[in-house]
């Protein structure tokens, strides 16, 4: 066995740096947090459901009568958001998803009793016209089935306004329709919610293969032809940091990427392209699933990989992240590790 001697620079010593569990964790620029989680949640217009979500474990449609029985616990053990979809089941749906704003339908009734049971939860809704039109598309069509913006704008606002008016803090357009950011910051403003509803722009939103539970969950599969033409092309780096520029400068209060994990590097260039925004992402349905799966295969431990994950998002620039694992997360954000 050789004598030889190497001096290793004292530069590149790292390893020292993180040899305890503490110091590991100083090595991070943002630590996950609470107040950094939202829980989406799908509400039906039935309102004694409680019906398991197959390819969404641990997930379940919800009816109004059962909701504060469900976020009774997770408040007290720290929850701070929430954002609402609604799953009409009942409702007659038709071109112009007329159920996305009954003033007794699942999601309005939700902001209500979460204001009113909660107060201390910040409530977002999902504004989209997909689980409301009978074609299943988030706009309004022409008479050949394209998409037909100004319209579909208008009618957006309109749901978005309605959300407001019930009492939520934040509405979220995800439909995509170009103009609808500075649609919805129009209504809000000379309707006199500009300072008391937030705007969260669902802005790079891809064509994902990532969806599939999601649309399960909230039945929001379109009947024919596919949203590729409003939502981005996955190898669309360009036109993902046009859209959020194009967001922030309608008004949006906030911005997202979604799904999270497969874009991260838009992540990261939302965060350099619009420093002053806070920052959202959402650990989609798909993503979710594929964790679990992976766990369930002894792949790797659930806990280690939901963290490992979210951790990725906040490292690209996420100050919120909507996921499926916001329950989890509350009690696991309480263990030591």
């Amino acid at each position: 066995m050789s004598d030889a001697q190497y001096d290793i620079p004292r530069g590149a010593y790292l390893q020292g740096g993180y040899n305890t569990a503490l110091t590991q964790r100083l090595q991070a620029e943002r630590h996950l947090t609470k107040d950094m989680l939202m829980y989406p949640i799908f509400l039906t217009d039935d309102p004694e459901a409680e019906v398991t979500i197959a390819s969404l474990p641990g997930q379940k449609r919800w009816g109004i009568n059962k909701l504060h029985g469900f976020l009774e616990p997770l408040v007290r053990k720290g929850l701070r958001s929430v954002i609402l979809f609604g799953v009409p089941l009942k409702a007659q749906k038709d071109y112009r998803g007329t159920p996305a704003d009954d003033q007794e339908g699942p999601v309005i009734q939700g902001v209500k009793l979460i204001r009113s049971s909660f107060p201390d939860v910040t409530v977002s809704c999902d504004v989209c016209l997909c689980e409301y039109t009978d074609h299943g598309h988030c706009g309004l069509l022409r008479d050949d089935g394209t998409i037909d913006p100004p319209p579909s704008v208008a009618r957006i606002a309109e749901v978005a306004l309605a959300y407001a008016e019930a009492g939520a803090h934040m509405v979220a357009p995800s439909d995509m329709m170009d103009g609808r950011i500075g649609a919805i910051k129009d209504y809000l403003t000379r309707s006199g919610y500009g300072n008391r509803c937030c705007l969260m722009a669902y802005s790079a939103k891809f064509a994902s293969g990532c969806y599939g539970p999601f649309r399960e969950a909230a039945g929001s599969v379109p009947n024919f032809g596919n949203r590729r033409c409003y939502q981005l092309p996955p190898n669309a780096r360009g036109l993902a940091k046009r859209a959020l520029l194009r967001d922030a400068s309608e008004g949006a209060d906030i911005l997202m990427v979604k799904p999270a994990t497969p874009y991260l590097d838009i992540l990261a260039e939302a965060r350099i392209i619009t420093p002053n925004h806070p920052l959202a992402c959402y650990q989609v349905s798909g993503e979710f699933a594929m964790v679990h799966a992976g766990a369930r295969a002894g792949v790797f431990d659930l806990k280690q990989m939901a963290f490992e994950t979210v951790e990725g998002m906040l490292r690209a620039g996420a100050t919120l992240v909507l996921t499926y694992f916001t329950p989890d997360f509350l009690e696991w954000l309480d263990e030591p590790r």
